[in-house]
């Protein structure tokens, strides 16, 4: 194997497609950070980067690494197919629009945590007695 000297290496050139795919990542990943409260100093700990890179990442002034993709979505409790914006809900691209119980199950994530806790304990009740 020759090894590789950092002067060959060149810049690639990204597509507007890759471009833009970079801007809604780096968008997205802001928004979880912050819906997580999470702060771009504990994101760039958990990465072991800077804040500045953070930074560049959020404004798609630098891409973000591959390697970087599953510390994300662990960080943030979501797949990597969901924080890259590719995760598909097969069941219901097959059947069509979302069901009631789903429609519903998206107003309840909606409510304040102690409603949301009243209808699980609803709900808990409910699946107890049909058991």
């Amino acid at each position: 194997m020759r090894h590789i000297n950092p002067s060959e290496i060149r810049t690639m050139a990204i597509s507007q497609d890759e471009r833009a795919f970079f801007v809604r990542l780096g968008a997205h990943v802001a928004e979880l950070r912050k819906a997580h409260g999470i702060t771009q100093v504990q994101m760039a700990e958990a990465l072991n980067v800077s804040q500045q890179t953070i930074n560049s990442y959020e404004v798609a002034r630098r891409r973000i690494p591959v390697t970087a993709l599953p510390v994300l979505a662990q960080l943030f409790g979501v797949s990597v197919d969901e924080l890259l914006g590719t995760a598909t809900r097969s069941a219901a691209k097959k059947r069509g629009p979302d069901s009631k119980l789903q429609q519903q199950i998206e107003q309840i994530r909606q409510l304040p945590k102690t409603q949301q806790t009243f209808v699980s304990k609803m709900l808990e009740t409910v699946i107890q007695q049909a058991n």
